[in-house]
């Protein structure tokens, strides 16, 4: 009765000629483990930092080794955007389209600096300054373009990130429905419905 006690109490400590041979975990490393290790990321190319993206999952970098075996072409069997390149206006109703079509758990990482902030055509009258002015972005990977090793540590940040979810308290595996974005209207000029619906109510 004693050593079942000690074993259920949070600040026991293995023995170590235990710690070789079993495998102390919980369920939601198991689960996190499976996850990050099946991501099965979107294609989504935009300009010169898909020419990097593409590099990247050629045999000399592999993305296999991390469950990425085919890039997908469609936003059904994703899990992961990686919106590479600029961002124009006329493309972003695209995107968010994309986005909505994702099943859960779903991921989104700007890659470089078009796709992060802009730019250098940050000021141009076509150009979105961030796609994370319509989209919840993950993971930022700086440069223009990143190399392929700034993609690989992009995605070891997004696996870091995954491994510290709990599933209880994730909104997605929660009972709450999720509404989907409203895709920007494109007039004269991209307007975001839900900036112009908190507009009129205010």
């Amino acid at each position: 009765m004693t050593e079942l006690s000690s074993v259920q109490d949070p600040n026991y400590q293995v023995p170590d000629e235990l710690k070789s041979n079993v495998i102390i975990t919980n369920i939601y490393k198991i689960y996190n483990w499976g996850r990050r290790n099946a991501i099965w990321p979107m294609m989504f190319g935009l300009a010169c930092c898909a020419i990097e993206m593409i590099c990247t999952a050629a045999s000399r970098y592999d993305l296999a080794r991390f469950g990425m075996e085919v890039m997908r072409p469609s936003p059904r069997q994703s899990d992961l955007m990686i919106v590479s390149g600029t961002v124009t206006k006329k493309m972003i109703p695209v995107i968010v389209r994309l986005y909505n079509q994702m099943p859960e758990p779903k991921y989104v990482m700007a890659m470089g600096a078009c796709a992060s902030g802009g730019g250098p055509f940050k000021e141009g009258y076509n150009v979105v300054a961030g796609i994370d002015k319509f989209l919840p972005v993950d993971v930022y990977i700086p440069g223009c373009p990143p190399r392929p090793e700034g993609l690989l540590q992009g995605f070891l940040k997004l696996f870091e990130k995954i491994d510290g979810q709990k599933i209880s308290n994730v909104a997605w595996y929660s009972k709450q429905d999720f509404p989907a974005i409203p895709v920007p209207v494109l007039g004269p000029d991209l307007i975001d419905l839900r900036r112009a619906l908190a507009a009129l109510v205010e």
